[in-house]
């Protein structure tokens, strides 16, 4: 069932932690994404983005908020993912969303440079998660 967990967080980060019963880090995890989400703009922005408005998805974007999020969301499918099986090797377990997670900041890094910012930023981040949920599926 981890990768509930991973697929639960995936949507809202902090959802697959009280999906693990892990119910004050999962709500302080939901708090934590809502409260950057909010001040980074970050739905507006996938609004605009996906609607066509590239460059108003840039100009909406609080960047001093949405420069955390990256780094924030990979944890919380990782810690969700992680804690959903016991005795899992966390040491390699986490490569891949240490990657996911630097691909995502160097992504909104250069977003304004990307043609689609908040898709690219948000493949950048998914695809090396999924690669590291079915490499270590087993683990």
């Amino acid at each position: 069932m981890r990768n509930i967990a991973a697929l639960f967080s995936l949507l809202m980060p902090g959802f697959g932690q009280i999906y693990n019963n892990q119910f004050v880090k999962g709500i302080i995890f939901v708090f934590i994404e809502h409260f950057d989400n909010i001040l980074g703009k970050i739905n507006q922005a996938i609004h605009l983005d996906f609607n066509g408005e590239h460059q108003a998805a840039l100009d909406i974007t609080v960047y001093d908020f949405m420069l955390f999020y990256p780094g924030f969301y990979v944890y919380a499918v990782w810690d969700a993912w992680y804690y959903a099986k016991k005795g899992a090797n966390k040491a390699t377990t986490a490569i891949p969303f240490i990657i996911a997670g630097f691909l995502g900041e160097m992504g909104a890094i250069f977003a304004p440079k990307l043609p689609f910012p908040t898709l690219t930023v948000g493949l950048l981040m998914i695809i090396p998660m999924v690669i590291g949920i079915v490499l270590y599926r087993n683990q």
